[in-house]
């Protein structure tokens, strides 16, 4: 195989654990309506948001594992294993989707309030559920909340073509990517939704920064490091950000709104996040460059306590992530029907990152319980002989 790709060194990557973990505490939070505590995420202080941080993620850790596979054990391998790994998010989503439905319409009626069914896109299932239980499973219907996994699970089935081709040709195969971005969102493709619409996450253009992530993994890091650590980008970069935080906290703020020309506060509001605008990539990988030239892969803070919670939530992503999702539900509800104060806000969003941070310490270790050798029988002792009578 004539390859052209950098590896990753072998080993753990907690730069990818600890930014994996803080984009499933934000994506819970993100999904809580009407909680002050979500200010804290990403997504207001910048185009991007913890969704374009899961979805490079995934690009990125896709491509370093199964990169490798391809390369030692064989491409058939390593493209079945990825398309095994598909399979297995696509099992996790049906569970999910079925709890979540379960979940909405238990507390639409415990709390005579069947508009929730409606606010999280459930109530054609309780109307047709064999025709809505149908397109769930071939991800045309999604309620609320449950876009991202669906996207996933679409990415990693198309990637085995795409990861043999990075593999050969890296920059090329990236290029093909933009172009298919730009094309999809100038001739408007996407992927129809059940019952009407398309995917809220546009399976064409979202595309580009999942394999974005895997050309970073497999060298293109390495190959903009001199740009990444120039006063130019730091100088640019930083610019760029700062004007993002503006433009977003003009959509926050209808006074600093009123404050901007028409023309330049319409370009970038409301944000355009089915088709992934070119500010919101222009953002993102401005971010990933600051992150590779600020945050060190052997930076030896990884190693303390106070990380350790959000580490073990991005190492066990999988789980957690739709954990979220069910618990984001149930915070919601609280807030309607119980009380909707700031300090229940604060607490909503705070027992539910300790439930997840507790599934996923038991994940880790119920892994390695069913990794561990099993235990010799102690040797059995000896009978004892019987003594004659005497």
């Amino acid at each position: 195989m004539d390859v052209k790709a950098v590896l990753p060194p072998r080993g753990r990557d907690y730069r990818l654990d600890l930014l994996r973990g803080f984009a499933n505490w934000a994506i819970y939070l993100d999904h809580i309506p009407n909680n002050a505590v979500n200010w804290i995420t990403q997504k207001n202080f910048g185009f991007s948001d913890a969704a374009d941080l899961f979805v490079f993620i995934s690009g990125y850790t896709a491509s370093f594992v199964y990169a490798r596979m391809m390369l030692e054990r064989g491409t058939v391998i390593g493209a079945t294993r990825l398309i095994k790994r598909a399979w297995q998010i696509y099992v996790a989503h049906v569970l999910l989707f079925v709890i979540y439905i379960a979940e909405i319409g238990y507390l639409s009626q415990r709390y005579h309030d069947p508009n929730l069914q409606n606010e999280f896109n459930v109530a054609g299932f309780m109307q047709n559920p064999a025709e809505t239980l149908y397109q769930g499973l071939i991800l045309a219907f999604k309620p609320v909340n449950m876009d991202v996994l669906p996207l996933y699970i679409a990415l990693m089935l198309v990637y085995p073509l795409v990861l043999w081709a990075m593999l050969r040709k890296l920059n090329l195969t990236l290029l093909a990517s933009f172009l298919l971005y730009l094309a999809a969102r100038h001739f408007g493709w996407n992927l129809p939704a059940y019952p009407s619409g398309t995917w809220y996450f546009n399976p064409f253009c979202w595309q580009f920064l999942f394999v974005f992530g895997g050309w970073f993994a497999l060298g293109g890091a390495g190959e903009s490091i001199n740009f990444i650590r120039s006063r130019t980008f730091l100088w640019l970069g930083g610019a760029y950000l700062l004007f993002a935080l503006v433009m977003t906290l003009a959509g926050r703020f209808p006074e600093l709104g009123q404050a901007m020309p028409p023309w330049l506060y319409d370009a970038f509001n409301p944000n355009d996040k089915t088709n992934l605008a070119p500010y919101r990539v222009l953002h993102f990988v401005v971010l990933a460059f600051f992150v590779t030239r600020f945050l060190p892969r052997e930076w030896p803070g990884y190693e303390w306590p106070v990380f350790q919670p959000i580490i073990k939530c991005g190492q066990q992503s999988l789980e957690v992530f739709c954990s979220g999702v069910f618990l984001a539900v149930v915070a919601h509800v609280v807030l309607v029907e119980v009380s909707g104060s700031l300090w229940m806000q604060i607490v909503v969003s705070f027992v539910g990152i300790v439930l997840m941070t507790v599934l996923a310490y038991y994940r880790s270790w119920s892994k390695k319980v069913d990794k561990a050798p099993a235990k010799k029988p102690a040797a059995a002792e000896a009978p004892v002989a019987a003594r004659p009578a005497e």
